[in-house]
């Protein structure tokens, strides 16, 4: 990979390549370095994307790239899946509205996957910049200075990039996943046309609110059912009135999403540092708010003892291998075994509320923030399709490493 020249304090080992500029009125502390590393906006390793775009930027997008060719693909069956993400579709979301429509830029012909990589735009049409301005007694105690908003991005992206977006918090806005979920879409067609692999989520705690769902036949229409997408109507039910209340109150909670993909065939997974387990937690834990995963029997499996916990092996009729117990979560040795794979995704609390919250402006001054705009009082109703397409990003991205490192008979 080409390097990237960029400024550096001092001697850091994890910089290869330094060089001096001579001419440079820089002081010996200051070096351009080479570095063989690259940023974080890219997933994947045959079938990868890279997305771009801040919150109130022009837009976001996508490129996906090693999507395999002749494969039917139209913007229908990438919108479908923007919607369902998109803000202001209830009450119980960020009342920002944004048609997120997509816009593809290339790689599609005819309803058709050319094979070349695969262009997706998404622009932005209802930013509201002034509601992140510093205002009235705010304004005069942080000296017209930007106070970091508690457990948001504020701080470490300036103790990063030593700079940030500020307006809707940039690409630390859970605003840039609309691009994920158009790149999830496209694998998400790869998996259902040419494995028959389908991923189904839903929201499965809120607040310790908790649902009983059959992951063996909830399908996507179950969970669409109602507006915080979760299948058990009566628990649905109680989790609304919970997060209503969180928003009057101008506060946010948290909880869980469940995952299952149904069909994965054994085989998939590469250990032993991308094993297939490994690999989904990295997708799930990069989305913004997620602060835990469980695969499988997850940290319920520690109060087991292993005669408990180990799913046994049997033939079934059709002479495939089986397990009569999934505790694995169809993943054994970091690649799957056949069985559904299942996981559990843990949101916080949304980061920005409505209250007044002692913090610190950027020159370490006191100050009291209370944040305006528009927020979700929680996340997980829109991130039911994230966690969707994250999942199949991976899923699609070990099939073809699969193809590709096995002899296919």
């Amino acid at each position: 990979m080409a390097g990237v020249h960029l400024t550096c304090r001092g001697n850091l080992p994890w910089l290869r390549h330094c060089e001096w500029r001579p001419n440079s009125t820089q002081s010996p502390d200051h070096r351009w370095c080479r570095t063989l590393g690259r940023m974080g906006s890219s997933f994947g390793v045959l079938f990868r994307i890279s997305t771009f775009g801040e919150s109130h930027g022009p837009g976001l997008g996508v490129v996906v790239d090693g999507c395999p060719a002749r494969l039917p693909l139209t913007s229908t069956d990438i919108q479908t899946e923007l919607d369902r993400r998109r803000p202001g579709q209830n009450r119980l979301v960020t009342q920002r509205r944004e048609p997120d429509q997509v816009e593809i830029l290339s790689g599609i012909v005819d309803g058709m996957t050319l094979g070349t990589p695969i262009a997706m735009l998404i622009r932005n049409e209802d930013a509201r910049s002034q509601d992140y301005e510093p205002r009235g007694l705010e304004a005069a105690a942080a000296g017209m200075v930007h106070a970091y908003r508690p457990s948001h991005a504020d701080y470490t992206y300036t103790a990063k990039y030593g700079i940030r977006a500020i307006a809707g918090g940039g690409r630390a806005s859970a605003r840039e996943t609309a691009a994920r979920v158009a790149a999830g879409a496209v694998a998400q067609q790869l998996l259902a046309q040419r494995t028959g692999v389908s991923i189904v989520a839903w929201v499965d705690e809120v607040w310790g609110i908790a649902a009983t769902v059959d992951d063996a036949i909830v399908s996507r229409a179950d969970v669409d059912t109602n507006d915080i997408r979760c299948p058990d109507s009566e628990i649905a039910a109680k989790m609304i009135e919970r997060i209503e209340r969180a928003r009057k109150d101008g506060d946010s909670v948290g909880g869980t999403i469940r995952v299952v993909a149904r069909g994965v065939p054994s085989g998939w997974g590469e250990p032993v540092f991308d094993k297939l387990d490994a690999d989904l937690a990295k997708a799930m834990m990069s989305i913004p708010a997620v602060k835990g995963v469980e695969i499988g029997s997850g940290f319920g499996g520690t109060r087991l003892t292993g005669s408990e916990h180990n799913d046994l092996f049997y033939q079934r009729d059709d002479g495939r291998i089986g397990t009569r117990t999934n505790r694995s979560g169809g993943i054994q040795g970091g690649i799957s075994n056949g069985e559904a794979v299942t996981m559990r995704v843990a949101f916080k609390p949304t980061a920005t509320i409505m209250q007044p919250q002692d913090t610190v402006d950027e020159r370490g001054n006191p100050a009291v923030l209370a944040s305006r705009g528009r927020h979700d009082p929680c996340v997980l109703p829109r991130a039911v399709p994230i966690v969707e397409a994250m999942f199949a990003l991976v899923l699609a991205d070990h099939y073809l490493r699969h193809q590709v490192n096995v002899q296919i008979p």
